[in-house]
């Protein structure tokens, strides 16, 4: 199986589960693991790893439009370094201060390969889950698209420092508590905005009308080719953290005007189907491989 495979095999059985984390009596629940192999290209410090372990499992709590509380990470590695353990915890603190969350330890194990599982505990009692959008209603993204894709490519280039600076985003907390009043549906795109789009379609039993010009980040620009490219990169590489929402259509300037970081309007939800500019938009993403 793959890994969607299996996570909708064991959604099946454990319904609790949830969204992009799990709620329990007013709490948010979520755990992410990250890999050297698959996650933390060759120049990634381990700051960023830090930053961008805790930022993942962050950035849940921002799609289910909740208050971040506290963050924990294991930290697995071949060695123990102090300065590498130094600069994974300051990482980690650093993006919790980000949210106005708290990173409060974790721990430490010997491990093959360089390997982080987090964990982070949010509020909120009107969670924001993936099943409520509605035709009509408008498709929203904030930020910008393609961040990671570009730090990739700027990884496999030697230009490690642009590249590690794209990795640590800021987690969408705050926009995520401002679009909870209005939103009727959210998800991060940490698998990329077209994976995203399927994946509310499916939860809410709707289509959606996507159209350019996308929010494609200035960085994509600058390593894609083609325009074409530029946004196969931004649409569908993923691990970029944005939120992706559907919100009714009157309410996009109010909410705009709300909250801390760029809105776009990117589409509308129909009946059926999810498209680019009128052609069908593959279910193409990230992948935990």
């Amino acid at each position: 199986m793959d890994e969607r495979t299996a996570l909708a095999r064991l959604g099946d059985a454990l319904p609790g589960a949830g969204d992009d984390a799990a709620v329990v009596d007013g709490l948010l629940l979520t755990t992410d693991m990250l890999h050297e192999r698959t996650d933390f290209p060759d120049g990634t410090t381990r700051r960023t790893a830090g930053w961008r372990a805790v930022g993942a499992s962050l950035s849940d709590v921002a799609a289910m439009g909740g208050e971040a509380v506290a963050a924990v990470a294991a930290y697995g590695a071949p060695t123990f370094d102090a300065d590498e353990i130094e600069a994974f915890v300051e990482g980690a603190r650093k993006v919790c201060e980000a949210v106005d969350a708290e990173y409060v330890g974790g721990d430490l194990d010997h491990h093959e390969e360089f390997t982080v599982a987090t964990a982070v505990v949010g509020r909120t009692d009107e969670p924001v889950t993936r099943a409520g959008a509605r035709p009509g209603d408008a498709v929203c993204v904030t930020g910008t698209l393609g961040r990671t894709a570009a730090a990739l490519r700027l990884f496999e280039a030697g230009e490690s420092e642009r590249a590690n600076d794209l990795f640590r985003f800021t987690p969408r907390v705050a926009a995520g508590r401002a679009l909870a009043a209005h939103a009727t549906a959210m998800i991060d795109s940490s698998d990329g905005l077209a994976r995203s789009l399927h994946q509310l379609a499916a939860a809410s039993g709707c289509g959606f009308a996507v159209e350019t010009p996308l929010p494609i980040d200035d960085a994509v620009h600058e390593v894609a080719t083609t325009e074409a490219e530029a946004l196969a990169l931004g649409t569908t590489v993923g691990e970029d953290f944005e939120l992706v929402c559907t919100l009714p259509a009157d309410a996009v300037a109010a909410v705009r005007d709300a909250i801390p970081t760029s809105l776009t309007r990117v589409g509308t939800a129909t009946e059926t189907g999810v498209t680019l500019d009128g052609e069908e938009l593959p279910d193409r993403g990230y992948d935990h491989g």
